[in-house]
């Protein structure tokens, strides 16, 4: 599903797997004045807590999710002065070493444009409405939040 806050703010929930340099053209459109661009992409791993991997099953709440992501771009252009915003992240089931999420941003100075990228993907792991269940070879299991996410938010309150 894909939802547009404004021209500058894309959000996209959806199975379909991304083409990063798309999304990195497409925040480089928007404007010669921004000179930095930063992105994060986050894959499926084959390992947590020592135990293998095989994939995961990520659900959203529809609409709700959206609304979010769409909150923290917002909160994140309150913080810095940044051009575009791009939020992706896929639901559905994912094999290892595929694309799960891709945050990027566009800014004036790589500064703004790293702390805005790490202050949506912490936000993000911490605050959208994301389940995501584990599939191992022998069961499967949902993925409690974790303290670290929780740290990772709290220091940007200081």
């Amino acid at each position: 599903m894909m939802f547009k806050a404004s021209q500058l703010i894309n959000i996209l929930v959806q199975p379909q797997d991304f083409e990063h340099a798309e999304e990195y053209q497409r925040l480089k459109n928007h404007g010669t004045q921004y000179g930095a661009i930063a992105t994060f992409t986050g894959l499926v791993r084959d390992m947590n807590l020592g135990a293998n991997v095989k994939g995961l099953f990520l659900e959203h709440y529809p609409g709700m999710t959206e609304k979010v992501l769409e909150d923290l771009a917002l909160q994140a252009t309150q913080k810095w002065s940044l051009g575009a915003i791009t939020i992706i992240h896929r639901i559905g089931q994912l094999d290892v070493n595929q694309q799960i999420v891709f945050v990027g941003v566009s800014a004036k100075h790589r500064k703004e444009a790293f702390e805005a990228c790490q202050f949506l993907m912490d936000f993000l792991k911490t605050q959208a409405p994301f389940w995501k269940k584990e599939l191992r070879d022998d069961a499967e299991y949902w993925i409690e939040k974790r303290q670290s996410d929780d740290l990772a938010v709290q220091k940007w309150s200081k």
